[in-house]
C-alpha cells in the first residue's frame, strides 16, 4: 500500500514504509483507538464516481490503478532529490485540534494472517473492522516488499478485490522497472547496492471511517514513513513522510478488501529538535527493529 520534496503524497505520492515485513520479523498486533471527531478539517475531498462505461480499463480498476500507482510518485521525487538534507517545509495554519487520548478498543484484534503474505486477516465486519482492514493494507502496501515482485504480486491480490488485482498487477509491474529502480538508487533487479540498507516503511497514526454500509467502507488513514537508502556514503538518506491513505473498501469473501485507493500528502507536524541520526545508527535502527502489523 503519498512524495513530494519531503513526503509520501498524492501530490506527488508515495511509494510506502514497511507494508510487508520481511521473513523472519515478529509479528504484533497493536490496538489502538483513534479520536472520532465530528468534522475534521483533515478529512479526504469526496471523489466524484466515474462516468459512463467504455473501452479499456473500467472506471473503478482505473481509480484502483491510479490510487496505488500514486505510491511511485513519491519513490521518483525521492530519486530526482539529490544527498543532503531536504527543505523545511512548515505549516503555520492556526487552527488547534482537540487533544484526545488513545486507548485500547473492547475489539480483540484479528489473528488470522494471509498464508502467502502475513498480512493480518479475518477482519470484522464492522467501522471499527473496516479501519483495523485499512490500517494493516497502509502498511503492506508502503513496505519494501512491493520492490520485489513475488511479493508485490502476493501483496496486492492479498489486500485488493479480485476484480481489481489483475489490472493493478499489469500497471504496477510496469511501472516498477529497470530504470525506475535505478533512479531511486536501487540496483535494476530492486535490491539495494552493496553496503547500503533500502528502507521503506510506514506507521499508521490514526484512522477514521468517512462513509459506512454493510457491504462498503471508506477509511482514511494517517501515517508516517521513512524512506530511503540507509548506510555509509548513500545520496539519498532515509527521512520522514507524512501522508493520508483513503482507501474504499468492499466486503468481499468474508473479509474486507481495497476496492480503489487514493493518496495525499500531509498533514505532517513541525519537526522536533531532535538530532538526526548517523548512518550507522540508521543502519542498525532499520535492521534491528521490525515493521509492525496494526490492528485497531
Amino acid at each position: 500500500m503519498s512524495l513530494g520534496d519531503d513526503g509520501y503524497g498524492q501530490e506527488p505520492g508515495r511509494p510506502g514504509g514497511d507494508y510487508d515485513e520481511p521473513a523472519g520479523y515478529d509479528r504484533h498486533l497493536t490496538r489502538t483507538r483513534l479520536p472520532e471527531g465530528e468534522a475534521d478539517p483533515y478529512g479526504p475531498n469526496r471523489r466524484p464516481r466515474g462516468g459512463g462505461r467504455g473501452g479499456g480499463l473500467s472506471s473503478r480498476h482505473l481509480i484502483t490503478v491510479v490510487g496505488v500507482v500514486v505510491l511511485l510518485i513519491a519513490a521518483i521525487a525521492f530519486a530526482n532529490r539529490g544527498g543532503g538534507s531536504s527543505s523545511d517545509d512548515s505549516d503555520t495554519s492556526g487552527g488547534k485540534a482537540s487533544a484526545q487520548p488513545t486507548a485500547p478498543t473492547g475489539v480483540k484484534p484479528v489473528t488470522g494472517k494471509d498464508g502467502a503474505t502475513g498480512i493480518a486477516s479475518g477482519f470484522a465486519h464492522t467501522e471499527q473492522g473496516a479501519q483495523s482492514a485499512a490500517s494493516n493494507y497502509a502498511v503492506a502496501l508502503g513496505g519494501d516488499g512491493m520492490f520485489k515482485t513475488d511479493t508485490r504480486h502476493a501483496i496486492v491480490d492479498s489486500v485488493h478485490t479480485p476484480d481489481a488485482a489483475p489490472a493493478l498487477q499489469t500497471a504496477l509491474d510496469k511501472a516498477y522497472s529497470a530504470d525506475f529502480f535505478k533512479n531511486v538508487g536501487l540496483n535494476t533487479d530492486g535490491s539495494a547496492p552493496k553496503g547500503l540498507t533500502f528502507v521503506s516503511r510506514t506507521v499508521p497514526v490514526g484512522t477514521k471511517a468517512t462513509a459506512y454500509s454493510d457491504d462498503e467502507a471508506t477509511v482514511a488513514v494517517w501515517c508516517t514513513g521513512l524512506v530511503g537508502l540507509a548506510g555509509q556514503g548513500s545520496t539519498k538518506p532515509v527521512t520522514q513522510t507524512w501522508f493520508t491513505m483513503t482507501q474504499k473498501l468492499r466486503w468481499v469473501g468474508n473479509d474486507w478488501k481495497i476496492a480503489s485507493s487514493d493518496q495525499k500528502q500531509g498533514p505532517a507536524p513541525v519537526s522536533g529538535d531532535v538530532p538526526a541520526a548517523g548512518a550507522e545508527e540508521i543502519t542498525n535502527a532499520v535492521n534491528g527493529y521490525g515493521g509492525f502489523t496494526y490492528a485497531r
